[in-house]
């Protein structure tokens, strides 16, 4: 067996396809309730609970305070977990209200013309829009100026190590011990109805925006490996457990060549090109993982048949995160959460090139033995 290796270390052994001492291990994404179990006290980690986090600071002014304990707090639960692949930062929300409706409910934009209301639920840490100005539905037309809007992005986006504050806070505190994704190369179409319109209707307007989105992100790569990173998370949600909300025929016309340049770009700078969708990609696979250039998938959920083990098989030459389901850790009981992580732990063992973890966001009902038990198998990997 090798000699005991650092996570970082441990991780680049793995997706290199090299000897390792333990199977690497991460986890996608943790909500307050458990990173506040994790760390004993209440935690500035998670997603719709540290967006209405800022609204209140913002209201109440010490947004100062929070970005630094949101900082600290990402990176002492990774480091609390001893992950091997951490998360170094989570969504903000950088809208300032115009007035704060109840507790939990605050306004934002012009009131007197385009505003929108959103809400938080403690029980579900999810803070939601509840309601918005009336106003004429978007149309193809809306497509077409984002398209526009998008082109003269990519010109004008020219950015340094100083535009990833987060990053370069993980970089500083875990100095070397654990591998960093860096961000910034994601490429994704709009869940909206009329951007499902279009692609139908207009593809080549969807595409001219993908493709300069991408063009924009291949800006990022030199960047991310400036700051000593080389896995590069990407990426945007389009699928569920049916399958893809568009065609394949689309995802061809529209996503593959703006997957493509971004590769590329990821590839002249020394980097990989992470993606990562929720549910069944089985449909596009072919175009996603074979011919995009695309090196790495994270967020595999059995759950939405993306197993380790078939996965690796289609495709041998990707790099793979996860295998364990969140909704295994919400509803299952401990014995389906252990056999879930050693039967994971099994085929990384097995097939190589992967990081095994929770496959997205750990969520706020999960029960925290469950939580408790996969982490115990994740380190004592029997």
């Amino acid at each position: 067996m090798a000699n005991a290796m650092t996570g970082r270390e441990r991780v680049m052994a793995a997706f290199e396809g090299r000897d390792f001492d333990r199977v690497p291990i991460y986890c996608a994404g943790l909500s307050c309730r458990i990173a506040s179990h994790v760390l004993g006290r209440e935690a500035f980690v998670g997603h719709g609970m540290q967006r209405y986090r800022e609204s209140v600071a913002r209201w109440e002014g010490w947004l100062d305070e929070f970005e630094e304990r949101t900082r600290n707090d990402v990176l002492e639960v990774s480091e609390k977990l001893d992950l091997d692949l951490v998360r170094p930062a989570y969504w903000r929300y950088p809208h300032d209200p115009v007035e704060r409706i109840d507790e939990y409910t605050f306004m934002y934009g012009d009131p007197d013309d385009r505003w929108w209301v959103m809400r938080f639920d403690p029980q579900t840490e999810l803070f939601q829009e509840c309601d918005r100005a009336e106003g004429p539905e978007p149309t193809i037309e809306n497509v077409r100026a984002a398209a526009d809007s998008m082109e003269a992005a990519a010109e004008a986006y020219a950015p340094t190590p100083d535009n990833f504050p987060d990053l370069q806070a993980a970089v500083e505190y875990y100095d070397g011990r654990r591998a960093i994704p860096g961000v910034g190369i994601g490429v994704a179409i709009p869940r909206e109805r009329h951007w499902l319109e279009a692609m139908v209707l207009e593809p080549e307007t969807v595409r001219r925006y993908l493709v300069a989105m991408a063009r924009r992100n291949t800006k990022n790569p030199p960047v991310m490996a400036e700051l000593g990173l080389r896995i590069i998370f990407g990426g945007g949600d389009f699928a569920g457990k049916g399958g893809p909300l568009y065609s394949p025929k689309s995802f061809h016309e529209c996503m593959l060549p703006a997957l493509q340049i971004v590769s590329e770009a990821c590839h002249d700078a020394g980097t990989w090109h992470f993606f990562a969708s929720d549910g069944n990609l089985w449909p596009v696979a072919e175009d996603l993982f074979g011919n995009s250039g695309v090196d790495g998938f994270y967020e595999i959920d059995i759950r939405c048949e993306m197993h380790l083990d078939r996965v690796r098989d289609a495709f041998p030459h990707l790099k793979l995160c996860g295998g364990i389901a969140s909704e295994t850790l919400h509803l299952g009981s401990v014995e389906d959460v252990r056999a879930e992580a050693m039967a994971a732990l099994d085929v990384a063992r097995e097939r190589k090139q992967i990081v095994v973890g929770v496959s997205n966001q750990v969520v706020p009902a999960t029960p925290l033995e469950n939580f408790d038990a996969m982490m115990q198998v994740l380190h004592e990997q029997p």
